[in-house]
């Protein structure tokens, strides 16, 4: 039984920015001498989780916003906090971790490892410098997301108490957060994601360092859950007809997802390219991959390669930056079957 699935995706970025906290992040590659943008590995697994909540057509887990006064008459930013509950799709795949005091912390690991999204190669990944500002907002619908304000004595004050002290001190709680100095990326990108089905839809009952309360473990049960055991221990078992219609919608999200934040201005397709599917990690990387051009200096060349074996699916873009690439017209389509193929052939109740 193979527990895991490795995906490698190519696309083509075109003079567009990443939402990240301060500015493009970028790192300087030592070998080549360039320095390379990169779109972080939790804005791809946002972006793959908001796509698969919309196949589902479901809103996000509401996340409680929490905000402090502090002694200077400001208002600080806390943690936020998360249901930490799997009937929420982007709960169940994405993980969580909540240390609220006086609650017992629960964390349960992602059962997607994503890379960030960066270049193919060095020299085939540019970075223009130019500035904007963006925002990590949840401003359009403030109903879903709720928001905390503590005094300076850690009180949580009333709805009346925010009001009072927002009329008086001339202020706002928004749900935003600006991001400041962003530069635009351009180039081939890959992202890399390993899916591990033995954890996919199963949560651990283990009571010594719990993934779920009391409360919301006994509400599984009592909503179908099944009473299980992976190579982890004892568990709890999404029922069968929803793992299979969120299966439909992860397949469809690792490779249909976009980045939706902060390119109203700079929006770029992102088409894909190509896909690679395997059980063996070694593979997807040989087959996306790209060779220094022997005949021009300081150049880099993209290689597909049918030969390594994993399972490739190329769109026809890639007929336009990829000589030979020998594209197809329902390439994506069927790298989604693939997926649901492999996913749906394990035996989550019987590992």
């Amino acid at each position: 039984m193979n527990n895991f699935i490795y995906l490698r995706g190519l696309r083509r970025v075109e003079h567009t920015v990443f939402c990240v906290q301060e500015g493009q992040k970028s790192y300087y590659d030592q070998q080549f001498g360039v320095r390379c943008a990169y779109s972080s590995g939790q804005q791809v697994k946002r972006s793959i989780l908001d796509s698969v909540l919309e196949s589902l057509n479901e809103p996000q887990a509401p996340i409680t916003f929490n905000y402090e006064i502090t002694n200077d008459k400001n208002i600080a930013n806390k943690e936020p906090w998360s249901p930490c509950d799997p009937s929420y799709t982007d709960q169940l795949l994405g993980g969580w971790m909540r240390a609220q005091t006086g609650v017992t912390p629960v964390k349960r690991r992602s059962a997607f490892s994503i890379s960030a999204m960066r270049p193919l190669h060095p020299l085939l990944g540019g970075l223009e410098w130019d500035k904007e500002n963006l925002t990590f907002d949840r401003s359009n619908n403030p109903n879903q997301h709720p928001v905390i304000v503590k005094d300076t004595a850690g009180r949580v004050m009333t709805e009346e108490e925010i009001k009072s002290f927002l009329s008086e001190n001339k202020r706002v709680l928004p749900r935003r957060n600006w991001i400041p100095d962003n530069t635009r990326a351009t180039g081939l990108f890959i992202y890399d994601v390993a899916v591990d089905l033995r954890t996919l839809f199963c949560i651990s009952t283990n009571v010594h360092e719990p993934e779920l309360t009391n409360e919301i473990k006994e509400k599984l049960i009592a909503d179908g859950w099944i009473k299980s055991k992976n190579v982890f221990g004892e568990c709890l078992l999404c029922p069968e007809a929803r793992r299979n219609t969120i299966i439909d919608a992860v397949a469809k999200g690792l490779i249909d997802w976009r980045i939706t934040s902060n390119q109203s201005r700079t929006f770029s397709l992102m088409e894909t390219l190509a896909i690679a599917i395997s059980d063996n990690a070694n593979k997807i990387a040989a087959t996306i991959r790209a060779d220094l051009n022997e005949e021009k200096e300081r150049s880099a060349k993209p290689i597909i390669d049918r030969a390594v074996g994993a399972n490739l699916f190329i769109t026809l873009p890639c007929n336009g930056y990829i000589a030979g690439a020998g594209g197809e017209l329902n390439a994506l389509e069927n790298a989604e079957n693939k997926l649901k193929e492999m996913m749906l052939s394990f035996d989550y109740e019987n590992q």
